[in-house]
């Protein structure tokens, strides 16, 4: 019982983070070497996935390419989070080529963007990547020589926040995480301003853009005002580490 209990927990937690993993789980019990199986089972069905998602309306995001726009980890590849629609993927390719061009060498990486298939598929933990029309961008960031190409304070480029004012009663019912114990451990960077306003005043300016989340003090420390930017509220995550872009 004990057992079967086990399996089910794996394969909701699988499913839950990478979509695809519960079916890859439950298909490796019919075999003796099973974490063998699962992995062999489960690169087969993610590179699969590539191919079958247009049909569904959604491309992956190529994990390969060295050009301006680059997914920020392997991480968001493996767990299959690199997704979105063929028109969001047109708004990327073109904002980071016009970074690209008005800042030479920069690199515009992405970081959660959405699962492969069906439009109503929670994308954990966010509260609205499910339709393959939203996606995080990385911050560009400088170190003491400039701006430093793919780097990023945390390893996956989010919870290392960027500190300013903003008003938020305490709520339990939140995924408002400031993640204090994390902050001395992530790399001293400063977000480069002048690539970050330029990307979000492209942003600002496509008309396929709906609304861009980020944190008010970010808006006023760049000098932004809002149009497509929004406050995402006190319930959802900070976005002072990130910004969210969505069609």
């Amino acid at each position: 019982m004990f057992k079967v209990v086990g399996h089910l927990a794996l394969v909701v937690f699988l499913t839950l983070f990478t979509q695809l993993g519960g079916i890859a789980w439950l298909a490796s019990l019919m075999f003796w070497r099973r974490l063998l199986a699962f992995l062999i089972l489960y690169a087969g069905l993610s590179l699969a996935a590539i191919w079958v998602a247009p049909h569904s309306g959604r491309v992956a995001l190529s994990c390969w390419e060295r050009g301006p726009l680059q997914m920020q980890s392997w991480f968001y590849c493996a767990l299959n989070r690199n997704y979105v629609t063929p028109e969001l993927a047109n708004v990327l390719q073109e904002t980071a080529g016009a970074v690209d061009t008005a800042y030479p060498g920069t690199v515009t990486q992405v970081l959660d963007a959405n699962f492969p298939f069906l439009a109503t598929f929670p994308l954990l933990p966010h509260l609205s990547h499910h339709d393959g029309r939203k996606a995080d961008l990385a911050f560009y960031y400088a170190g003491a020589k400039g701006y430093s190409p793919k780097a990023t304070r945390s390893p996956i480029g989010y919870f290392a926040f960027e500190q300013g004012p903003t008003v938020c009663h305490d709520n339990w019912l939140t995924l408002r995480w400031d993640l204090q114990v994390l902050q001395p451990l992530w790399r001293d960077l400063e977000v480069d301003a002048d690539r970050t306003r330029h990307l979000l005043q492209f942003l600002e300016a496509d008309s396929r853009v709906g609304k861009i989340f980020l944190e008010p003090h970010l808006q006023s420390r760049l000098g932004l005002r809002p149009s497509k930017l929004r406050f995402q509220g006190c319930r959802a995550a900070r976005h002072d580490d990130h910004i969210h872009l969505q069609l």
